[in-house]
């Protein structure tokens, strides 16, 4: 039997240090941190989904099942936002964040975006975007 799915409930993101991301991520793009489970993880929340955040010495506890060789800083996030690219540069900048790159074009999931990039604190890099039209 062949299925398709439908979304994606959560993804992991292994971090130096919990407090540190998770404190970025609530600071910078508004998520909501909570705690879950017997071993206390963090979670970060926005819409219908959520980011664990695996510190990295997790990856060695039997308790935690995960993806082999796990680091700080592989993973590359785009996260959709309903404000324009100059809006997005402004509160990076109000927030002490740099940008990389942006606001430039680039194709998203629904059609065209434009995009700003940053870097969260352990190196990922987080594309934000706006499906909004570039002035």
């Amino acid at each position: 039997m062949r299925f398709a799915v439908d979304r994606l409930d959560h993804l992991v993101v292994t971090c130096r240090d919990v407090t540190i991301s998770a404190s970025w991520y609530q600071r910078v793009l508004g998520m909501d941190v909570e705690e879950f489970g017997e071993q206390n993880r963090t979670a970060l929340k926005f819409g219908g989904q959520k980011i664990n955040l695996r510190p990295i010495e997790a990856t060695q506890q039997e308790w935690w099942t995960g993806a082999a060789g796990g680091v700080p800083g592989t993973a590359d996030l785009c996260f959709i936002v309903t404000v324009d690219a100059d809006q997005i540069i402004a509160h990076l900048q109000q927030c002490g964040v740099a940008v990389a790159l942006g606001p430039v074009a680039k194709a998203g999931a629904l059609g065209p975006i434009t995009s700003v990039y940053c870097r969260d604190p352990d190196g990922n890099l987080i594309e934000i975007s706006t499906y909004g039209a570039r002035d």
